[in-house]
């Protein structure tokens, strides 16, 4: 009894901590957001975006105004977003989107990490031939929805690929995949056909993948779980099989 106790109240904490993680990395996009192109959503596509997304993952409601109404203040801290390339343990490339208001500390942790790691950082653009960036819109799958009628009518937003993939509850989720360029577009076309967003998001989709063994793999993994946990960074991306 007391062990299932505890694995429970270890399984709730961990849950915690990934929301708090989440809440803290939107409330930073918003900030950005909002510091580009004002506080109203109606008038601002990437505080649309990021208003979505929070909502996507049951951030409070009351929340989200509140770091609005933050970032709209003259003296609110800003952020800067940068990206970090480099390959951890074993040769596998890491990519690191962050968003700091301290440049200096960001990158002496991220260098730290992948050196203690037996990695090392490279130069930016480093890792252009394996990663390329895309746009992925998420919404629910449902019964009245025809995926080839779908696909045909999103063509002019730029659609690359269409696919359906299962959630963490395991739910039907329909994938759209659009280049770079097309977010915008692609965004504005699923709006205007009343599809309700999961998320939408610029990813880093790896074009070639690096065979690694099951004890390489958790290396590598020891090294993104440490970065995922600082609070400067925004996502971790790698091109593990």
């Amino acid at each position: 009894m007391g062990r299932a106790f505890e694995f429970r109240k270890e399984r709730k904490f961990k849950r915690w901590a990934k929301m708090a993680v989440q809440f803290t990395r939107l409330g930073k996009e918003i900030a950005i957001a909002v510091k580009e192109g004002g506080p109203l959503p109606e008038n601002n596509a990437r505080l649309r975006t990021a208003i979505q997304n929070a909502k996507a993952v049951n951030m409070p409601k009351d929340r989200i105004e509140a770091a609005i109404k933050r970032a709209s203040e003259k003296d609110a801290k800003g952020y800067e977003e940068h990206v970090y390339e480099g390959y951890g343990p074993h040769g596998v490339p890491i990519l690191v989107e962050t968003a700091t208001d301290n440049t200096n500390r960001t990158v002496g942790n991220i260098r730290s990490y992948f050196t203690k790691a037996g990695g090392s950082l490279g130069k930016t653009g480093s890792l252009d031939f394996i990663f390329s960036r895309k746009s992925i819109f998420r919404f629910q799958a449902s019964d009245d929805l025809d995926l080839e009628e779908l696909e045909l009518e999103l063509i002019d937003g730029g659609l690359e690929e269409l696919y359906v993939e299962a959630d963490e509850e395991g739910n039907d989720v329909i994938v759209v995949q659009t280049s770079f360029e097309d977010f915008g577009n692609m965004q504005r076309l699923l709006e205007e056909k009343g599809i309700e967003l999961k998320s939408s998001k610029l990813e880093r989709i790896p074009l070639s993948h690096t065979q690694v063994s099951e004890e390489q793999a958790a290396d590598v993994m020891k090294l993104i779980d440490r970065l995922e946990e600082d609070d400067d960074v925004q996502a971790v991306y790698h091109n593990m099989e």
